[in-house]
């Protein structure tokens, strides 16, 4: 179980840390809303390999069966370390070639609800949050575990979906346990 679970962990997180680097010198140029929509696509095609990895186990190390907490077991593992890797790719961009990154994405924020026509209150507001969110960004242990959350719900659903999809009883069982057959004489 191990094996999978690194090796299908493994290949998300490269799939989903390679995407974002490959994806960010485009946040800018396309915006950081459409950025957003691009980063949850590229998490839901990495995390496809959450239902290839619980597959894989299931019909390779445990002879086409299957129970769901077993598959959810499989995919949250693989999840975990996928969502692992998405931090460290995060951590080291943010702290080593985008440390002014919340600048920018502030002064998206701050332009974006100046156009929705937000009073100078609202806009002090959201200007004193953002200054807060800054300061806590700066802390490494924050920062990940506020980077963590982004990738994670997402894999939980495919963990959820694909445990349910793959979940297979053995031939003569029932809820995972032998059949008593009984005989009327």
């Amino acid at each position: 179980m191990r094996k999978h679970i690194l090796t299908f962990g493994l290949i998300s997180g490269a799939v989903s840390s390679g995407m974002m680097i490959a994806s960010l010198p485009f946040a800018d140029k396309i915006g950081y809303d459409h950025a957003e929509y691009l980063g949850y696509t590229i998490l839901v095609l990495s995390f496809l390999l959450v239902y290839f990895g619980v597959r894989s186990y299931r019909d390779r190390a445990a002879d086409g069966c299957i129970t769901f907490g077993k598959a959810f077991t499989v995919g949250m593992g693989i999840t975990l370390i996928s969502c692992v890797c998405y931090v460290v790719t995060w951590e080291i961009v943010y702290y080593f070639f985008m440390p002014d990154f919340m600048d920018k994405y502030g002064a998206h924020l701050v332009e974006k609800a100046k156009a929705s026509g937000a009073s100078q209150a609202a806009l002090q507001a959201q200007l004193e949050q953002l200054k807060k969110y800054k300061e806590l960004y700066k802390n490494p242990l924050i920062n990940a575990a506020m980077t963590f959350i982004e990738p994670f719900p997402v894999g939980l659903a495919m963990t959820l979906l694909s445990a349910a999809l793959l979940r297979k009883k053995a031939k003569g069982t029932v809820d995972g346990m032998p059949a008593v057959v009984e005989h009327n004489a």
